[in-house]
């Protein structure tokens, strides 16, 4: 049986099309759009509500895009069912088309009309083909997105203030509200204006879900060691000791400090610390040599069950009794969850703070049985370190180039 909680039934009743769907992580959003879509073709609000089912009326094609991850897992097949609706004509109520794909594929369907999208996860930001591709989509159809994190600038919103009607393409935008720093060689904003209307049409599309957690979650830093002296030499030689070669820009320089610092000994130790403690945890890294260490680290231990999810393997989180699951940020910060463990272990820092927030709610869940998470940050009291987590503190992104540039 179908019961939306409060919160879902009240971002319902504030949807309508070209909306924002703003929930955080493990919110029900998927649900909610689903229920959305329900009423909008005929459905009754007491089935949402834990009543009967009441059929559709002829209801629309409908399109969920999302991510690759989600589609392959199955994840949206599960909430589709509540409605008697299936990608498989087989189990498909009705007659209409119900497809679920990934952002990569978004180009086929750039000529669909009168369907109904869903665009989970935000991805339309910037002016590329998949948000040129999403503006012919929503120009010719009903369409709301999902996010956790929709923006932190006023560029974020562009292209989805745009298939609304608000401006007529990019170049309004930019001279109504952006203002260039025309003394730097690329596209910097120095300032933005009219920023009023702005807040007003960012408040009409956004719609946010008032969502009460009843988890706690708990973030500790784990410092760890490195060698100073080691990290030392690579800034002030600017010389790559691991491929025996001058160092060539600011990207390579800081990717340097870090496979020094995280390949640092002492980073294993403290991963084995806290696995004593909490033997079912989920560790997130950045590179393939990180997940060489961790392999080699678990590879020691009997009984522990090992499984990944990046570019080179899509295991499923394991199900016995002592595992680790080795998650890519690029790969596995997003679109999947885990409700069989209350650790998360960041063994290396990301760049992105979206990518944090996304990979924190891998087990932050409506359904987890969980009501304390724990969250463990390792990191160096090294430069590089450092100045990764005062970025996202600040929820911002770290910049290479500017960090380069001033160390």
């Amino acid at each position: 049986m179908l019961k939306l909680e409060p919160h879902q039934m009240d971002a319902i009743d504030r949807l309508r099309n070209g909306c924002i769907l703003n929930g955080g992580v493990g919110s029900g959003k998927s649900l909610t759009a689903l229920g959305y879509y329900y009423l909008k073709q005929g459905g009754s609000r007491e089935f949402l509500l834990g009543g009967s089912y009441k059929k559709m009326k002829r209801p629309k094609d409908l399109y969920i895009i999302t991510t690759a991850q989600k589609r392959d897992k199955f994840e949206w097949d599960k909430e589709l069912a509540y409605f008697l609706l299936s990608r498989n004509k087989v189990d498909d109520y009705y007659q209409n088309n119900v497809v679920v794909d990934s952002w990569n594929n978004i180009v086929k369907y750039k000529n669909k009309k009168h369907a109904f999208f869903i665009f989970d996860e935000d991805h339309v930001t910037g002016y590329g083909t998949w948000a040129k591709t999403f503006l012919k989509i929503a120009k010719e159809n009903e369409w709301i997105i999902l996010s956790a994190t929709p923006g932190d600038k006023w560029e974020d919103y562009m292209t989805v203030f745009i298939a609304n009607g608000f401006y007529k393409n990019k170049s309004q935008f930019v001279e109504d509200h952006i203002i260039y720093d025309y003394r730097v060689k690329f596209p910097k904003v120095l300032r933005y204006q009219n920023t009023g209307r702005l807040i007003r049409l960012r408040k009409r599309i956004l719609i946010d879900m008032d969502f009460h957690r009843d988890t706690i979650p708990h973030h500790e830093d784990v410092f760890v060691k490195y060698s100073i002296d080691d990290y030392r030499d690579i800034g002030k030689n600017r010389w790559n000791p691991y491929k025996n070669r001058p160092i060539r820009n600011a990207s390579e320089l800081c990717y340097t400090w870090r496979k020094l610092v995280n390949s640092d000994i002492s980073r294993q130790v403290a991963l084995l610390e806290i696995f004593e403690d909490h033997p079912k945890m989920i560790i997130f890294y950045n590179f393939d040599y990180e997940l060489d260490i961790l392999k080699e680290t678990f590879s020691q231990i009997d009984g522990v069950e090992v499984a990944e999810w990046n570019s080179h393997q899509h295991n499923p989180v394991p199900e016995s009794s002592s595992w680790v699951y080795l998650v890519n940020y690029n790969a596995g910060a997003e679109g999947w969850n885990c409700i069989t463990t209350d650790t998360i272990v960041f063994y290396s820092q990301t760049y992105s703070y979206k990518t944090l927030i996304q990979a924190c709610g891998r087990i932050d869940r409506m359904n987890t049985p969980f009501t304390d998470l724990y969250y463990y940050h390792l990191r160096a009291r090294s430069g590089i370190d450092l100045g990764i987590f005062k970025a996202l503190k600040e929820k911002k992104n770290f910049n290479e180039g500017k960090f380069a540039k001033f160390t």
